[in-house]
């Protein structure tokens, strides 16, 4: 199975830290964010990440290297300075992802999450993993009921930053920068995603009041 992890970000809400290091190498409580999503993917029996690079991506790839000692394969997406956001990085990488269905976690968040092992439904072009919406946001972005997700007016759940996708999810995509997430609330609204509901440890690591936060735990 295969991975990836968006970290090609400038991490513009990180600032001043991200002017040094870049979002995912980022440490919360002694560990670097990129090194805990590795763990976290390869005990989901993930055998090959792709990491995309774009902002002092360098630093990412001296830490991890091959990723031999996570147990996995790391690759990389280079973006450069033409940094594709979410949706054009994942579409970049799509040839280094493999024909079945792949995990993707956002490069600035930080859980203890277990992902979920089961089949995807046939008739479902990916699944996102959902949280309680935290106090730091106005709203959330959707509802699920029996296990699809719903795109309503006033929804109580956020995306976790961490999703499951069919490379079919892309077909007839061109790709160049664009995020993800139009295409998420569109399928939405089709009911064609899955979702599953987290309510243990997670947080998104947006600001340094906030990485702050966290490390006071």
């Amino acid at each position: 199975m295969f991975g990836m992890i968006l970290a090609a970000g400038r991490g513009e809400r990180l600032r001043p830290i991200t002017d040094s290091t870049p979002k995912a190498m980022v440490k919360v409580r002694g560990e670097c964010l990129v090194d805990r999503h590795l763990k976290m993917l390869a005990s989901a029996n993930v055998h090959t990440v792709v990491i995309n690079l774009g902002w002092l991506g360098e630093q990412i790839v001296e830490h991890v290297g091959s990723g031999e000692q996570f147990g996995l394969q790391v690759v990389y997406s280079p973006e450069y300075d033409n940094v594709l956001e979410t949706g054009g990085g994942i579409v970049r990488a799509l040839p280094m992802l493999g024909t079945d269905p792949f995990w993707v976690v956002n490069g600035d968040i930080y859980t203890d999450m277990t992902l979920p092992t089961n089949e995807l439904e046939e008739d479902v072009f990916g699944e996102l993993g959902l949280v309680p919406t935290p106090a730091h946001k106005s709203k959330g972005d959707f509802d699920f009921h029996n296990g699809r997700l719903r795109f309503v007016e006033n929804p109580c759940l956020t995306f976790s930053g961490i999703a499951r996708y069919r490379p079919s999810f892309f077909d007839g995509n061109k790709g160049g920068r664009f995020s993800v997430a139009p295409m998420l609330f569109e399928a939405a609204r089709r009911e064609q995603l899955a979702g599953f509901l987290y309510d243990g440890l997670w947080e998104d690591v947006g600001s340094p009041e906030r990485l702050a936060q966290i490390n006071r735990g």
